[in-house]
């Protein structure tokens, strides 16, 4: 079994750890962001990227493009994640970025946004999350207004080092400082809820076994 953070978390799902998140009254999971290729899992830490519109952002270092940065300075057990407020119109990802952050041994992307590329993405058998997948290049219509520093990604704050697990039900994020915890009680429900499976296959009834006492319980660490 496990030990680490990243690995426990990777061996549970974004729906346990959604509602694990729920019970402790933090804010982590994301809507709309969907795997783009595949059926993929990926869990690491947050390496962000903010992106704004070119014309209202600050002008980027010369030569440099959206993202460079964050990707050259990653590597295996991180993730990287792109705060494009949702923008569905314009790319934030491409298959130059994915060639970079496999070089990288980067674990995936997930973006509040869009991809580009996408056909050479899922050649390279590189995990990325989106919104949608564009034609649409970033060159000229987006601009970097932070790299490693706290973003807002669908409405959830995201500080590098954060935790993320990403699968085919969506995104979530774990704040560092909770992480434990959250894991945790994400595992309790995770095995309440492998219990509750083998019940509904014995013959108990479901409505006993969905009951909401018995699924706060779970949470709670009472039973």
């Amino acid at each position: 079994m496990p030990t680490s953070l990243t690995g426990r978390l990777k061996d549970l799902d974004t729906c346990a750890v959604s509602d694990a998140l729920d019970f402790l009254g933090i804010t982590g999971a994301t809507t709309g962001i969907r795997p783009m290729w595949g059926r993929q899992k990926i869990a690491g830490r947050a390496r962000t990227v903010e992106a704004v519109d070119a014309a209202a952002g600050p002008a980027p270092p010369a030569g440099r493009h959206l993202g460079t940065q964050t990707v050259a300075s990653s590597g295996p057990g991180d993730v990287i994640v792109v705060a494009n407020r949702g923008r569905a119109n314009v790319s934030s990802w491409g298959d130059i970025l994915t060639a970079a952050a496999q070089y990288r041994g980067i674990e995936g992307a997930v973006i509040d946004g869009a991809c580009r590329d996408l056909d050479a993405v899922a050649e390279a058998g590189f995990p990325v999350w989106a919104r949608a997948a564009v034609p649409v290049t970033a060159r000229g219509r987006l601009a970097e207004r932070g790299s490693d520093v706290p973003v807002l990604f669908d409405g959830v704050l995201v500080t590098p080092g954060d935790l993320v697990l990403a699968d085919g039900s969506g995104v979530v994020f774990l704040p560092a400082d909770r992480a434990t915890e959250i894991i945790e009680t994400a595992e309790r429900l995770a095995a309440r809820q492998d219990a509750m499976r083998a019940a509904v296959l014995a013959g108990q009834p479901v409505t006993e076994v969905m009951h909401d006492d018995r699924f706060r319980a779970a949470l709670s660490g009472e039973e």
